[in-house]
């Protein structure tokens, strides 16, 4: 399959399948209900409190690139990190990856404050390999292209609102977020696109891997404000690792903050902007296939030990990453959103010898649906949101 391939098609179904909408209701002032707040960002887990009885479904393709390595806040050129282990080097080194993911997420709102939902994933990576000169020889090739795909860990969520200055519209609320990120994705894949016949049953890093392995409980807590045509918010979310996993390891703990800024200039359009924050733990302990570049399987513990490749390293998987964040969320018809935004870095500081992020595209389609319960069912009246925007 090609790179491409998920992301461009699933952006095809997106827009075709855009005609296609609920008659049942209308739709809030904004562009998503009101008791979201009258609009949401759409790459946050949880933003926004749909209707009180009412179905949220999304869909969401996401492509990210990465290339160049890092140190700290310093680039590496991957040249001068290769050579023979015994040297200090590796025999492989990471120079770009692709990264596709498609999640499809489902919610209901149960009360006026309370929701719940669950997000699935599935995802293809592809990680542009070089080799050492030795590695050149032996298998006649300048390196090949490290591949890994398959579902991904799945998320339950649920989300309670704690504070409302208006039930039914609200210019200011907070809400508090509970999920559990259960171990759906493999930590079993291996290296089946390596030219060396021999290296193929490897266990790929952990990087390439489709999960964490473990189940990992997340905490978060959401702020949403509003003054029409402007709406603000800021987010935190905290990710535990909690215990190793059957190969020997977890991934480290993970804290998420965001703050974002929307502008509405037309019924069916908004802008927004947003500043991401990620910090990602270590890695404890050690996988117990951790590939060498001596004897193929290195010693869990061993401070002399050397990797094929620095992916393999513990020491090189934590990072302090802030994202800019730039997007337009558009309203094709009632209760129906299409979200496109890009993602760039501002400041990257990894742990250890890792790639660097380039860009992030995201693409959302949101539906809400409402029940005969809902007070946006048909014949039903929805109050101040009949007037528009």
């Amino acid at each position: 399959m090609k790179r491409q391939t998920i992301f461009y098609y699933m952006a095809a179904a997106l827009l075709a399948a855009i005609p296609v909408s609920p008659k049942s209701a209308d739709a809030y002032v904004g562009l998503c209900c009101g008791k979201c707040g009258g609009n949401m960002p759409m790459n946050i887990p949880g933003g926004g409190i749909p209707e009180t009885h009412e179905f949220r479904f999304k869909i969401q393709p996401m492509q990210m690139h990465m290339s160049g390595l890092r140190s700290g806040t310093n680039d590496v050129a991957p040249a001068s990190i290769l050579g023979m282990p015994a040297a200090g080097k590796y025999m492989a080194a990471p120079t770009s990856m692709d990264m596709r993911m498609l999640s499809l997420s489902a919610g209901y709102s149960f009360t006026d404050d309370f929701f719940a939902g669950v997000m699935g994933m599935y995802g293809e990576n592809d990680m542009d390999m070089q080799f050492s000169s030795m590695m050149q020889t032996t298998t006649g090739v300048a390196g090949y292209t490290m591949k890994s795909k398959g579902l991904m860990d799945t998320m339950l969520m649920t989300k309670y609102r704690i504070y409302a200055d208006d039930t039914l519209i609200p210019t200011q609320q907070a809400s508090l977020f509970l999920g559990l990120s259960m171990p759906t994705g493999s930590i079993d894949k291996r290296n089946t696109a390596h030219p060396l016949a021999m290296r193929r049953t490897e266990l790929l890093p952990y990087a390439m891997q489709m999960g964490s392995g473990t189940w990992d409980p997340i905490v978060g807590a959401l702020f949403q404000g509003s003054s029409s045509p402007w709406w603000w918010g800021a987010d935190a979310r905290y990710t535990v690792r909690a215990g190793n996993n059957k190969r020997g390891y977890h991934l480290g703990n993970r804290t998420q903050l965001d703050a974002y800024v929307m502008y509405q200039p037309h019924y069916a359009l908004l802008l927004y902007g947003q500043i991401n924050g990620d910090i990602i733990g270590k890695i404890k302990g050690e996988a117990d296939e951790a590939v060498s570049g001596a004897s193929g399987h290195a010693t869990q513990g061993s401070a002399t030990s050397t990797y094929m490749t620095p992916m393999w390293d513990p020491a090189s998987i934590g990072k302090k990453q802030i994202f800019a964040t730039l997007g337009v969320q558009w309203q094709p018809m009632p209760l129906q959103i299409v979200d496109i935004g890009v993602q760039l870095p501002l400041y990257q500081r990894m742990d250890g010898l890792q790639m660097k992020d380039k860009w992030r595209l995201m693409l959302s389609w949101y539906v809400e649906i409402p029940t005969s319960k809902s007070i946006r069912a048909t014949g039903k009246s929805t109050g101040p949101s009949d007037l528009g925007f």
